[in-house]
């Protein structure tokens, strides 16, 4: 498993996965997605297409995540830091 700083870790971890690989990699997560089988119907049926499908499990895998792990936002290092650290 992988330790995540902030949620987007998550989504920078999420974002390169295809539909196969994405529920691969979140099976050890225990996460509470919607249910495979429903999802692989509703594209198989054509109902909807993979790309949406898949968009939305990534957002419920990063909102789980982020709630599972009390992920927060990503705090930008100030452009200035580098100068707080001169001595004059």
């Amino acid at each position: 498993m992988i330790a995540f700083r902030d949620y987007e870790d998550v989504e920078e971890w999420l974002a390169p996965l295809d539909y196969i690989a994405f529920w691969e990699a979140v099976a050890p997560y225990d996460l509470c997605l919607i249910d495979r089988d429903h999802c692989d119907g509703l594209i198989a049926g054509g109902k909807a297409d993979t790309d949406l499908v898949l968009n939305a499990l990534k957002f419920l895998a990063v909102m789980g995540m982020r709630a599972k792990f009390n992920l927060r936002h990503r705090i930008p290092e100030p452009v200035v830091a580098k100068y707080l650290m001169s001595v004059h």
